[in-house]
């Protein structure tokens, strides 16, 4: 029998006995501001920000080893002490025995419900959590039943130790930041208020208050309460045995006050008789608030099980609903999976990359990459949010082409950088123009391109390498004019720069420089000598797809000219000198870095699109072919690939060497998805990949080769062990975006392989040991690592759309072109898509009775039940804008037919 049950065709999933499993954890939260992680045992934490944990932070390894999680106890007259969440000395000593008590994981998005039966004391446990939509708080909602045959009496104690203060102070200041503590017990519960909050922002006068706080099923008020963790634990107790339910310590009244000590939500309800069958729940309720006279009314809001309930209906259709798009491909367990890779993005727009156990990015939150790639999922499924977030998004890009890294919670608000050190990532220009080209072909709306919005400024210039000392914060975070005025300039304008001052940023091989970084910030230790082939690739392909829709936007607009800052117009050289000549693009790059160092002029000047738009393609068109000549690795046997990176030595990094093959990943992605690969080159690099980075046991394809060498010259991830992160390991979101790039360019089966592969080693409980959904990386074992904070959730499922099943918008219209394999379908030949595309839902049912696979099947039919006008070849369907925008009602039906 598998592990993981999928229980609905919404991602709901089952396991039995997950305690037996290390380092699960699943993610609660809710869209105000609380971020809960819960273990099988309801370990975990639950926080606002860095500098607001409720419960203490934890790291994957505390998952195991930490006890200072959520429990809920049951006092058993004559029997002795139970944990209803499996969180005993009792149960942990019992553990992997006959003796082990029976219990069950279900989930779903944003919910967990644990059930656990004891034979022991004839109890059974049922612990269901979640955020509630309207309130900021976490429920824990508990339900105790009487199993046995004869009655019990039981005394109920929930005890939630409480944090209450900022993550830095588990190693600073901890003692002498409980001393700050003020604890206070109500007649629900336990509240805790410091007086100052310690953290990376000096002394702060502390605002928040922390509550734990419950009432029964039936709105019954709890009794006694245990408000210090000392007054819980006892001398020489723990919280797996603590000694004042041991003892029967009967704990304090309401009205209590207490100073400088660790706090306990301990909360201990009414003795109550279960007769055999009954049950009693009670409801828990964790949160933190500025406004300490609304937790009586959020108490109100859930002092019944009805009402519980009610909230948790509300809660979980929210969530279900915000995945709008629907997968069927015949394979139950793949299209639940393809649920969890689309819920992925929201997760990580709400937990950024810093609160959840998996916290190695530090804590920064969502940078700027988090940024552009989980607004590919958002214009999948609710694109009306995105052009705003688009035009504020660009609000974080610097006049010299580089960018803010660290997003703010507001929109539009953008930090420098986490740790205020002045790091240049040389890839983040590409990826705001991949996510504005998405959004453009999937709404038409290229006006975009000419709305204007302000620049970010700070101390940073000349794109890191020196500092304006002019600039103070008084200055503010916007790029000023001569005339002391926010200058704002145009989408376009924004991008041109961005791509632009990187193309004239280049090593002494003519690649871009590598800098602090590129999309491996583990390359991050050639920072003089250092250059990324693989993102040169990249850039060039945004050249000319800029140039692109430069164009249509003229054909479409009849727009001849686009409008510049007056200091861009040396950006746009045209001599085929100024291409080739290292020197001469340092000093183009120098003397306009100059002339924007402080304040830029404000004028602007108007450029011929045409102009603009052959400009770009030459620069491309160098770019590409100085790759293909300077930097393609041929095999013997017809494989090679393309060299990705220098060092910081100005050596090429990768080749055929004595001690084995040095081959990169990155570097053949953006070649293939660029095509500065030609098809012989896609194809000899497909063989190539295959043959030295492929491995099906743990996930795929491996981003690199095993260099045999701490490589110090090019980064920190040669430090890793092999197979491990960035260094060797299957790094999902690259894998992702290898499969992308082969389907553009007609790879089918070698993309459907690389997808493939992901999903079924995900999907494979012994091997990944995480919950449905894709990890950022699978290690040596195959063990799926830094679960659902990933960039290849939106790339996944971006690529099922748009190029398995094939629905994808061009500059506004829907096209439809089918690239399935036969696998895909089910027994009859079926499969469908649900997607919403132009303010509609669509279905597009494929039916393919001789289940054949792409470049077997043909496009022979396709019609629309709202009578829509087609027009389709051999390969693929189109449907106008204009025709759509026509449909009547919200739901269009296609059936395409495949033969």
């Amino acid at each position: 029998m598998k592990e993981i049950q999928f229980l609905d065709n919404k991602g709901t999933f089952s396991l039995k006995q997950p305690e037996n499993y290390s380092y699960l954890y699943f993610p609660v939260a809710g869209e105000r501001g609380i971020k809960s992680s819960l273990t099988p045992n309801l370990g975990g934490d639950s926080k606002l920000n860095q500098n607001a944990f409720l419960m203490e932070p934890v790291s994957s390894e505390n998952l195991h080893n930490n006890r200072s999680g959520r429990n809920f106890w049951c006092r058993v007259k004559g029997k002795g002490c139970w944990s209803a969440v499996g969180q005993s000395a009792e149960a942990e000593t019992k553990k992997f025995t006959p003796e082990q008590e029976k219990s069950e994981l279900t989930a779903g998005f944003m919910w967990q419900k644990i059930e656990r039966k004891t034979e022991n004391y004839q109890l059974g446990a049922k612990v269901l959590s979640f955020v509630p939509l309207d309130y900021n708080v976490e429920i824990m909602q508990v339900q105790i039943s009487n199993t046995g045959e004869e009655e019990q009496k039981i005394t109920p104690v929930a005890a939630i130790p409480i944090y209450g203060r900022s993550a830095d102070n588990i190693r600073d200041h901890r003692n002498v930041s409980s001393l700050l503590h003020r604890i206070r017990t109500t007649d629900c519960g336990v509240q805790v208020k410091p007086t100052l909050s310690f953290d990376e922002r000096g002394h702060q006068i502390n605002h928040l208050t922390y509550f734990v706080c419950g009432v029964s099923g039936k709105g019954e008020k709890p009794e006694r309460f245990y408000p210090t963790v000392e007054s819980f634990i006892g001398e020489g107790g723990s919280y797996t045995k603590p000694r004042a339910l041991y003892e029967e310590e009967e704990g304090g009244k309401s009205g209590a006050n207490a100073e400088g000590k660790e706090a306990m939500g301990g909360i201990c309800f009414q003795e109550t008789v279960l007769k055999p069958g009954e049950s009693v729940s009670y409801t828990i309720l964790l949160g933190a608030t500025e406004q300490e006279q609304e937790i009586p009314d959020i108490l109100r809001a859930f002092d019944s099980e009805e009402k519980v309930e009610r909230a948790f209906k509300q809660t979980e259709n929210y969530w279900k609903d915000q995945v709008n798009v629907g997968y069927y491909t015949g394979n139950k367990d793949f299209d639940n999976f393809m649920q969890w890779v689309s819920f992925q993005p929201m997760l990580r727009r709400i937990y950024g990359c810093s609160f959840l156990p998996h916290h190695d990015y530090g804590k920064g939150g969502r940078g700027w990459r988090d940024l552009w790639q989980d607004c590919l999922a958002l214009l999948i499924m609710n694109p009306s949010e995105v052009r705003q977030m688009i035009l504020d998004n660009y609000g974080g890009v610097r006049v010299d082409g580089t960018n803010a890294t660290i997003i703010g919670e507001k929109p539009g608000e953008f930090i420098a950088d986490r740790n205020n050190i002045t790091r240049v990532w040389m890839d983040h220009g590409v990826w705001p123009f991949i996510t504005t080209k998405l959004y453009m072909d999937q709404t038409g709306d290229l006006e975009l391109l000419n709305q204007q919005v302000p620049y970010f400024k700070d101390r940073q210039v000349e794109r890191g390498t020196a500092v304006d000392k002019d600039w103070d914060d008084g200055y503010g975070k916007m790029q000023k004019n001569a005339a002391d005025e926010v200058y704002m300039g145009t989408v376009l304008e924004h991008i041109l720069l961005q791509n632009l001052c990187a193309f004239y940023d280049v090593g002494e091989h003519g690649h871009i420089r590598l800098r602090g970084a590129d999309w491996n910030d583990a390359l991050d230790m050639a920072e003089q000598r250092g250059e990324s082939v693989a993102f040169t690739c990249a850039y060039a392909g945004n050249l000319k797809q800029i140039a692109r829709y430069m164009r249509i936007l003229k054909r479409r607009y009849r727009q001849q000219k686009i409008e510049l800052m007056e200091e861009m117009a040396m950006l746009f050289c045209d001599d085929s000198y100024s291409n080739k000549s290292i020197d001469k693009k340092h000093s183009i790059l120098k003397k306009y870095l100059l002339q924007c160092r402080h304040r830029v002029s404000g004028a602007k000047i108007q450029m011929d699109i045409e102009y603009a738009a052959k400009n770009l393609e030459e620069k491309a068109n160098w770019m590409m072919e100085h790759i293909r000549k300077t930097e393609w690795i041929s095999e013997e046997n017809g494989g090679g690939w393309f060299n990705s990176y220098y060092d910081n030595h100005g050596n090429a990094v990768e080749g055929i060497y004595e001690d084995g093959v040095r081959m990169m990943l990155t570097g053949q992605v953006f070649a293939i998805m660029s095509r500065t690969a030609e098809k012989n080159q896609m194809k000899a690099i497909c063989d190539s990949a295959y043959r030295h980075l492929y491995n099906r046991e743990t996930g795929g394809y491996r981003l690199n080769t095993n260099f045999r060498e701490e490589k110090y010259d090019l980064g920190r991830m040669f430090g890793f062990a092999y197979g491990e992160k960035e260094n060797g390991a299957v790094f999902s979101h690259m894998t992702v975006m290898f499969a992308n790039a082969l389907y553009q360019n007609g790879f089918v089966e070698d993309g459907h392989r690389a997808l493939q592969t992901l999903a079924d080693t995900a999907l494979n409980f012994e091997v990944s040991r995480i919950y449905p959904g894709i990890p950022e990386y699978f290690n040596a074992e195959g063990r799926g690592m830094y679960h659902y904070l990933t960039g290849a959730a939106s790339w996944y499922m971006l690529t099922m759309i748009t190029e398995v099943f094939g629905v994808r918008g061009e500059a506004g219209d829907l096209v439809i072109e089918p690239k399935l394999q036969g696998e895909q379908f089910d027994k009859n030949g079926l499969a469908e898509l649900q997607v919403n595309f132009a303010g509609k839902t669509f279905v597009i049912k494929y039916h393919n009775p001789g289940r054949k696979s792409y470049g077997g099947y043909e496009v022979s039919h396709v019609s629309c039940e709202q009578e829509a006008e087609v027009s389709w070849s051999k390969t693929r369907a189109l449907i106008k804008r204009e025709v759509i925008e026509k449909l009547k009602g919200d739901m269009a039906v296609i059936t395409v037919e495949l033969g």
